[in-house]
């Protein structure tokens, strides 16, 4: 689900984004409700897309505590995944506080 939280929060800077062109390119009344929709859509893709990161770690770290030492690979490192996931989940989150901040 990494590739997913990660899609979500590149989708959603571009979402975002596109209404700043939108706002270029005609600059009315109408593109300005563009930007606007496409500022808080933007947005709430980037959140969804850092739940999504912290959401499958959590759920990663509830499975490996099922596995016994048996069914893991020897040298499986499994907590380089979580982490890497967790900062995934941070920086989106970032990225969201940092376009939403005035």
């Amino acid at each position: 689900m990494e590739q997913t939280s990660l899609a979500l929060i590149a989708f959603g800077f571009v979402v975002e984004r596109s209404g700043l062109l939108v706002q270029m390119l005609a600059p009315d009344s109408r593109s300005a409700r563009v930007s606007a929709v496409s500022f808080r859509l933007g947005l709430a893709f980037i959140a969804l897309g850092a739940f999504a990161a912290l959401h499958s770690s959590r759920q990663y770290l509830i499975v490996l505590k099922t596995l016994t030492p048996a069914e893991c690979p020897p040298g499986y490192g499994a907590r380089w995944g979580v982490a890497v996931n967790l900062l995934v989940a941070a920086l989106g989150s970032a990225l969201a506080l940092a376009l939403y901040a005035p």
